[in-house]
């Protein structure tokens, strides 16, 4: 009977045989484009298979394949694939205008929800991404400190260039980096006993979450903003991802308030989107005003179109109601999933909050990076394959970020999918 590297190559080479079309436009696209695209996350072998259409919360390649889209863009894709509100908002715009070079009343209107949405933030400036936020926040943090230290934790990810992770370094902007590791309070305590008076600040994500949604432990986190304030250094919160956890995002769950948050990913709707923000005195040294000599460039900081999408995003869609109902039913699917695996007997789990989950190729518990030493790749990547030949698709890393187009159904439909999978998994393999 075959294992696991045989069902894999099989896997692929169906994948490759029913996809013939996706096949001649990814050789074709290696001509002008690095490793034939221009986001390598998206990337994995043979070739990812070319995007046709939507329809509703499905996905529609090129050869015809229909896939329901449990991805949602790495939850930028929060809303769904084109939200209604969104779409009007965008028309608006473009029946008026754009690329203006000028100051519109919608950039203190989108200010405005973001900021009464969070508790941390008196102040926010706009970027194109969260990369770009963070890279701003921590620019920011040494200006006002006049330290240089920059903390950051083991496969953080804070942008294409602010990856701790492997692979990452090679693009790694060169701050005096000291990497810790993620949920150790214990090493928090002594990398502040050891250099508390050279810390600029601390950057950390409340759950690790590209790297395979881990969530922060309380203590832990507790513990960076006491360390923190004890030496005069700032905690930034890299919200890019965990902000859709609720209305005020994860600092409001935790009870926890970072001196800067960094915002990203789905708030503008799906369009293009990045933040900083923190205290009025902290975001002050922006304000020329106010003796502020820090200036902040970008022709698409106030782009009139994310803009726009973003009002319509925070105005109309996303309260208080609304997230709650996609994080529970989040949970619930991991919940679901820990439940399959445990009773196939397959060394898998899940982890993760709310509406943003990780399956390891483990049986788990996994509360640090290093409870994932031992996890089998080859079978999330087998899960993938199948998953796609059944119509779902998700990360091939095993990344799932629910859209507001997810439904219950859709998610006891992939239930029943994956216990499927996972009680013939030890058959097919003898």
């Amino acid at each position: 009977m075959p294992g696991l590297d045989e069902l894999l190559d099989a896997a692929r080479n169906d994948y490759e045989r029913a996809r013939p079309v996706s096949g001649r436009r990814a050789k074709t696209a290696t001509d002008v484009l690095p490793g034939g695209n221009t986001r390598s996350v998206l990337d994995f072998r043979p070739y990812p298979f070319r995007v046709a259409g939507v329809d509703g919360p499905y996905l529609i390649d090129v050869d015809g394949h229909r896939y329901l889209d449990l991805l949602g863009n790495y939850s930028a894709g929060l809303l769904g694939h084109r939200p209604g509100v969104v779409a009007d908002a965008v028309r608006a715009v473009l029946d008026q205008g754009w690329s203006l070079g000028a100051i519109t009343s919608a950039e203190a209107e989108l200010a405005r929800l973001v900021a009464d949405r969070f508790d941390s933030i008196d102040q926010i400036r706009f970027t194109n991404s969260g990369t770009e936020a963070n890279l701003m926040a921590i620019a920011t943090a040494k200006h006002v400190t006049g330290r240089d230290v920059v903390v950051a934790f083991r496969a953080g990810y804070h942008g294409g260039v602010l990856y701790h992770g492997d692979g990452g370094t090679g693009l790694l902007v060169p701050h005096r980096w000291e990497v810790a590791e993620y949920n150790d309070t214990v090493g928090v305590q002594s990398l502040f006993a050891s250099l508390g008076e050279q810390i600029a600040c601390v950057i950390v994500e409340p759950m690790l979450a590209a790297s395979g949604c881990i969530p922060g432990s309380k203590t832990f986190l507790e513990e960076i903003r006491r360390s923190s304030a004890d030496n005069g250094s700032i905690m930034i919160f890299d919200e890019v991802m965990t902000s859709r956890l609720s209305p005020g995002g994860a600092q409001s769950l935790l009870g926890i308030r970072p001196d800067m948050t960094t915002l990203g990913k789905y708030l503008a709707g799906g369009l293009p989107f990045g933040a900083f923000g923190g205290g009025r005195d902290l975001m002050a040294v922006f304000d020329p005003h106010s003796g502020g000599t820090l200036t902040h460039g970008g022709t698409f900081n106030n782009d009139e179109l994310s803009l726009a999408a973003g009002i319509a995003a925070l105005g109309s869609i996303l309260d208080d109601s609304v997230l709650r109902a996609v994080n529970e039913r989040g949970d619930r699917l991991r919940s679901g999933l820990n439940e399959v695996f445990a009773d196939a007997g397959v060394p898998m789990c899940a982890t993760g909050l709310g509406s943003l989950l990780a399956i390891h190729g483990t049986a788990g518990p996994v509360e640090r990076i290093s409870d994932l030493d031992d996890s089998d790749d080859r079978i999330k990547e087998l899960l993938f394959f199948d998953l796609l030949a059944a119509g779902y698709y998700m990360a091939r890393r095993g990344f799932i970020a629910l859209s507001l187009d997810i439904s219950d159904e859709h998610v006891d439909e992939f239930l029943e999918e994956v216990a499927s999978w996972a009680d013939s998994l030890t058959g097919r393999m003898g």
